[in-house]
């Protein structure tokens, strides 16, 4: 098999709003209330997606979820027009757009069976994202349907929190070679609660059918989540053989770069010094939540091999202290020599950069449903229907309006009639 990274993009859904109901995600939070932008968040998710195509990435995408979700409140005893203020909010988030929490993903090269195991994530902590499971795990069943090839896995019981990829590392030599699989997990961060429970990490790579002897179980630092490092990608991220985290990501960094560097020598460790960038810069500007991906052939290269890039947010140039030292970083010697910026700041009022709106998969394009892939053509027809049905956008008060519901599940209706994805409907 011909296997490559293929970034997976959460297309952003046409009830994105600003409703505040991620405890602990300081963008969320600070923003609840603002008007949102849906038509604009969702077109400049498709660019992200354009600009990775033109740097000669592969590229998917996973399509927004039924909202309101009628058969959660239905299960809760209500329905959306007579819900609470909170639990309609809840019915009508479009996180799901936010596809690095959709699933754990460990590539055939790491198991034991030789297929690439994907178990999707139970989202348990907020109740908002709790619901969003049984519509991705419907998702990943078509689009890696392909037994032999795939092993698509439900969520861990929901006693254990489970936030999918946001919280899980993989380095190896190249995407296609044998790799070290990283789960972090989070037991306190101050007044926030930790979202990843060791537990199901350990049950996550169980399901997945890892090797013990190449897994490791990293414990994030209580500082990072009490500063806002909800997830560990707001504090660190790796690509083939290169870690790059700040330098208060991990609770004992010491043990946990020491083990990988056994497992993996040719590992290298980009650290982001607290005493230059600190954790409020790092989180404000979603420095760690870039795509860290390796550069096409004929691009710069190393000595360990080709040179890689970060796909970054508008808002770290904005950042002085971190723009300072991505450009000293990229001027050395080191892995990272190609910053490109994005522009998602619909995304990042809500909380969720670059890298919360993709999930990587390692696999042979030609075994994934044609359907979840994309070109620049389908990125076309993709934009126009998104021109024509998303609400340009969204108020707080308008969350209580029938017609806004209706506009909403007649817009995701008109996405999936175009990908002839009708029978996720």
């Amino acid at each position: 098999m011909a296997l490559v990274e293929i970034n997976f993009d959460g297309i952003v859904g046409p009830s994105h709003n600003y409703a505040g109901l991620s405890l602990g995600n300081l963008a969320a939070t600070a923003n609840a209330g603002s008007i949102a932008f849906p038509r604009a968040a969702a077109l400049q998710g498709v660019e992200k997606m354009r600009h990775n195509l033109r740097l000669g990435l592969a590229q998917g995408l996973f399509l927004p979820h039924r909202r309101p979700n009628r058969l959660w409140l239905e299960a809760l005893g209500t329905n959306v027009e007579e819900a609470s203020e909170t639990l309609r909010a809840a019915a009508l988030s479009a996180s799901a757009m936010w596809a690095a929490n959709a699933a754990t993903v460990s590539p055939a090269p790491d198991t034991r069976d030789g297929r690439c195991h994907l178990t999707v994530a139970n989202l348990d902590t907020m109740a908002h994202r709790s619901h969003e499971w049984p519509g991705t795990l419907a998702q990943l069943n078509l689009a890696f349907a392909d037994a032999a090839r795939f092993a698509v896995h439900a969520p861990v019981p929901a006693t254990f929190g489970d936030e999918g990829a946001a919280n899980h590392m993989r380095l190896c030599a190249g995407h296609g070679a044998a790799g070290v699989e990283v789960f972090v997990y989070g037991v306190r961060g101050g007044a926030f609660p930790a979202r990843q429970h060791v537990e199901a990490s350990r049950a996550v790579a169980r399901l997945n059918r890892l090797d013990p002897a190449r897994t490791l179980f990293v414990r994030q630092s209580e500082e990072a989540i009490a500063a806002g490092a909800f997830h560990n990608d707001v504090v660190a991220v790796a690509n083939e053989h290169v870690l790059f985290a700040h330098e208060q990501a991990f609770a004992d960094k010491a043990d946990f770069y020491a083990a990988l560097k056994r497992l993996l020598p040719a590992a290298e460790i980009v650290e982001v010094p607290a005493g230059l960038v600190s954790l409020a810069d790092a989180i404000r500007s979603y420095l760690f939540n870039a795509q860290l991906v390796t550069l096409p052939e004929g691009g710069p290269s190393t000595s360990l091999g080709r040179a890689m890039a970060l796909i970054l947010p508008e808002e770290a140039r904005e950042t002085p202290a971190v723009w300072q030292w991505l450009e000293a970083m990229v001027a050395g010697n080191g892995p990272i020599r190609r910053l490109d910026l994005v522009d998602v700041r619909q995304s990042m009022a809500n909380g969720g950069g670059p890298a919360c709106l993709r999930l990587r998969i390692v696999a042979d394009p030609a075994t994934v449903d044609p359907r979840f892939l994309v070109d620049e053509g389908k990125l076309d027809r993709i934009a126009a229907c998104i021109a024509d049905h998303w609400p340009e956008e969204i108020a707080p008060d308008d969350l209580a309006d029938p017609a806004l519901w209706a506009r909403i599940e007649a817009a995701r209706r008109a996405l999936h009639t175009l990908l002839d994805l009708e029978t996720l409907l």
